[in-house]
């Protein structure tokens, strides 16, 4: 799962394996093995990772992150409310 979300993000970006080894000071074969599932970027490079595509660790773990607009609505109404009741 990691291997694809890396190459998916990678591509999607744009960069070749050669350009992300550049960015987080790797060789192109590094990239190629995460690429493969042959071998795994620890948790440094995680965070690397993450900043050299401009997304976030969870979302190279695999993580969804599903933003409710309701809730976000409801939250924003309740504190408009606190601050009308203040003033």
């Amino acid at each position: 799962m990691l291997n694809e979300t890396i190459k998916a993000i990678r591509k999607s970006k744009g960069l070749s394996q050669e350009e992300l080894a550049i960015k987080l000071n790797v060789v192109r074969q590094t990239i190629s093995k995460w690429e493969q599932g042959l071998s795994v970027p620890d948790s440094d490079m995680l965070i690397s990772i993450s900043e050299a595509l401009e997304t976030s660790v969870s979302t190279l773990l695999g993580e969804t992150v599903i933003e409710s607009k309701v809730d976000d609505l409801k939250a924003i109404s309740e504190k408009l409310e606190i601050i009308n009741l203040q003033l």
